[in-house]
């Protein structure tokens, strides 16, 4: 059995991971790249194989940066299985038609500019056939990948349908149990069911976002969302939130629904400026069977996304027409790094006014306009227009839906637990930039974790 870790290695995007058995080749994930344009777009436009060469694809959740290359696959010609959760499915028909439309665009875009032919990397027939390939297996349900390999989802806890995956790989007589988190949640995030680690692995690639610091504690988070709305509301300004359209955007409606309801806000509008958050949000709606039933609101309210003071902004105009408006009020939009999307239309308009909050309730990789706005830059490009940072920043770590470095060492030692008299597997660290990753190793290390690698890109394992 052989590992290539292929993407997401010594950095936070472009999940891919290569396992080849028994002549077979299965990919784990095979996720977009992101931060600097030139650097993402040849990234992306590399495929980790060629297409005949794969097998079948694991799909831990549907995010981009696990899920967006998927269509390339099927545009090059792939026809093969992609087996991931039900919801991811129903949330990667609107991700990957939304991430198709942006190629599209940018290619267009880039070919004004060039005054040439710019391809975009996929178009909407591939995102529709990439969604065609997938197979929908339930949580804890056992299915065969390929020969000798058979695989389990287990509940993450980090969006809707996000699973960690469990590996039975067998060649040669001999069996190994491989386990890849995907991405790692938080306990107690609300609406979806906290992380369930597996019990016991021989190998594990585990996800390392944060593996260098420490959350605020999700209790409270609320409070904080609170504070920060009433005071930049009593200073007559507007909070921008940008948020991933899956699963950031339905936390922060969620925690205003029960903000609200307990009056502990002002009643001020609700603008979600997302159409691929609205899309995402109706996904959300159709699943109920993976909600955190222990949550009071899951409990008590039938439509958990819909209040008096929200108001959902599909239409271009209306999302145009709200930075005409005046007076306070909330605006959630992508996108969630502020690469794209509506929210930069948002910041052009009001970064510059320090009555605005700028609310960061995600992580922002390197490179990323979001990152430059969370180091406070004082100017900032948007639109291709310099823009002055005037607006209050601020940063809820206790929203980001990855674990930070003592809930993955917690996760990891549930899975240790399982084996025979608590021996430590083989841990590979991914999805991490260099720093979390160096520093986690070192804390992995000095609990008893004595074979943990961090694999650069394209290196591979083989496992005897």
């Amino acid at each position: 059995m052989q590992v290539e870790f292929a993407g997401a290695a010594r950095e936070v995007t472009g999940s891919c991971h290569v396992l080849r058995l028994n002549g077979k080749t299965v990919l784990l994930d095979c996720g977009m790249f992101q931060g600097r344009r030139a650097e993402s777009r040849e990234k992306n436009a590399t495929l980790p194989l060629p297409v005949e060469q794969i097998d079948a694809v694991v799909l831990s959740h549907a995010h981009i940066d696990h899920s967006g290359r998927l269509p390339l696959l099927s545009a090059h010609g792939y026809r093969g299985p992609i087996y991931c959760t039900a919801a991811t499915r129903d949330l990667c028909a609107v991700m990957l038609a939304d991430s198709a439309h942006i190629q599209e665009k940018d290619a267009e875009f880039l070919a004004r500019r060039k005054r040439g032919v710019s391809a975009p990397l996929y178009a909407m027939r591939d995102a529709t056939a990439a969604v065609d390939r997938m197979v929908s297996l339930a949580y804890g349900v056992t299915f065969d990948v390929v020969p000798g390999m058979r695989a389990t989802f287990v509940d993450a806890g980090h969006i809707l349908g996000s699973a960690s995956v469990v590996l039975e790989c067998t060649e040669n007589g001999v069996t190994r149990r491989l386990v890849f988190s995907g991405d790692i949640g938080r306990k107690g995030l609300p609406i979806i069911r906290d992380p369930q680690p597996p019990a016991g692995a021989d190998i594990v690639l585990i996800e390392s976002t944060y593996g260098n610091r420490e959350h605020t504690s999700v209790a409270g988070a609320r409070d904080e969302l609170a504070r920060i709305i009433s005071e930049t509301a009593a200073r007559g300004g507007r909070i921008l939130i940008p948020a991933f359209a899956v699963g950031r955007t339905q936390e922060i409606v969620y925690d205003l629904h029960v903000l609200a309801r307990e009056g502990k806000v002002p009643a001020i509008p609700i603008y979600v400026d997302s159409p691929l958050a609205i899309d995402a949000t109706t996904v959300f709606a159709t699943h109920p069977e993976v909600f955190d039933e222990g949550e009071d609101l899951v409990q008590r309210v039938q439509d958990l996304f819909h209040f008096t003071q929200v108001t959902y902004t599909r239409d271009v105009a209306a999302s145009k027409a709200l930075n005409q408006q005046h007076g306070p009020m909330i605006i959630i939009a992508a996108s969630g790094m502020m690469e794209a999307g509506r929210i930069l239309h948002h910041l052009a308009h009001h970064a510059s006014d320090p009555r605005t909050t700028i609310l960061v309730v995600g992580f922002q990789a390197e490179h990323t306009l979001g990152r430059r706005i969370v180091e406070r830059a004082p100017v900032i490009r948007v639109l291709g227009a310099d823009v002055p940072l005037r607006a209050r920043v601020e940063v809820l770590g206790s929203y980001s839906a990855h674990g930070d470095r003592h809930e993955l060492h917690a996760w990891l030692d549930s899975v240790r637990a399982g084996n025979a008299n608590h021996r430590a597997p083989d841990v590979y660290l991914v999805h991490g930039e260099i720093d979390a990753q160096d520093a986690f190793a070192a804390q992995l290390r000095a609990a008893g974790y004595d074979r943990v690698s961090t694999p650069t890109p394209h290196t591979r394992v083989d496992f005897g």
